[in-house]
């Protein structure tokens, strides 16, 4: 048995003593949550469910399983370990707005007919998620996008989308003038959409805002303006956060500036700022795959070697595994 393998073996029955003999001063929701941002899917599963064995009303775990399985593109498991959130806590804005994400998750997987029943449930669930806390801006902009992309019939509509940035104006002006963007871009108003995107940029010059409208650059096959706003976003990120992937995912879609899309990966993971926004595995397999395209298949398959140690049961690390 590798070594790695057993100290995990160990942890885990150390975790089961301590659990089961009332001593929970080692593991609880606060630790597996710094194991779901670590992108430590694998550690972070066996907690939970540990934790879950000897309290299944902790509806924090619960929310944190959902998000640890949503994470690995695992929609059922996402949305039981959710679902059990919301019932355990009705009231909590993040379960609602996280089961909305693991239905939506599923629909975009699903049948057209499965998918039309599913859409339902998001927009019911965001919305909820929203009318319970005001203040989630994530949810607020989640329930925007669906307003935006989702056919009236499931509760989409632009007006409602408009109705939602005049909200969102007073308290969040950089989301507002992004969902404005998105209306506009939507309506295929390009000049409005850029506009409101440098509007978003200039109510918070935040690294979110910068890499929307590198984003919008890139759809509108600006390359120049596109790398000019993502370096500015990565410069206005001193944390080297999830922007970074985000900027780099970009560069890989628009198959530009590869070295630089390499070295912002390797910034993330060698960050103390890693979330599950941007989960460490995926960005590992990221890296893999972009060094196997730039001729570098010992350090890509170094890379599916790590993705594969921190979550052994996404399936793309395996099939990446299999062929290195």
């Amino acid at each position: 048995m590798p070594l790695s393998t057993f100290l995990f073996r160990l942890r885990h029955l150390l975790l089961l003593i301590l659990l089961f003999t009332g001593h929970f001063l080692v593991a609880d929701d606060s630790e597996a949550n710094a194991l779901l941002q670590q992108g430590r899917m694998d550690e972070a599963t066996a907690m939970l469910q540990t934790l879950l064995a000897a309290q299944p009303g902790d509806a924090e775990a619960h929310q944190l399983l959902c998000r640890v399985y949503y994470a690995q593109d695992m929609g059922e498991p996402a949305i039981h370990e959710c679902e059990a959130a919301v019932a355990h806590a009705p009231n909590n804005s993040e379960n609602h707005m996280w089961l909305a994400r693991a239905y939506g998750f599923k629909a975009s997987h699903a049948s057209p007919f499965t998918a039309l029943r599913l859409a339902g449930r998001v927009h019911s669930e965001f919305e909820l998620a929203v009318q319970l806390d005001p203040e989630n801006v994530q949810a607020m902009s989640d329930v925007g996008e669906y307003y935006v992309a989702a056919p009236s019939l499931v509760g989409g509509g632009l007006d409602k989308a408009q109705a939602l940035a005049a909200r969102m104006q007073p308290k969040f002006p950089s989301q507002s003038h992004r969902l404005l963007a998105l209306i506009a871009e939507k309506r295929k108003e390009i000049p409005t959409a850029e506009a409101e995107f440098i509007n978003a940029v200039a109510a918070g010059k935040t690294p979110d805002a910068y890499i929307d409208l590198g984003h919008f650059y890139k759809r509108q096959n600006q390359l120049d303006k596109m790398l000019e706003n993502l370096q500015s976003g990565v410069a206005a990120d001193p944390s080297k956060g999830a922007p970074l992937v985000d900027a780099a995912s970009i560069l890989t879609a628009a198959k530009s500036s590869p070295q630089l899309a390499i070295s912002l990966l390797r910034t993330y993971l060698a960050s103390p700022a890693k979330s599950d926004s941007a989960p460490a595995f995926k960005v590992h397999l990221q890296l893999g795959d972009l060094l196997a395209l730039g001729g570098d298949p010992v350090g890509a398959h170094r890379e599916y070697v790590a993705a594969s140690s921190l979550a052994s049961n996404y399936v793309p690390t395996r099939k990446a595994l299999q062929g290195s």
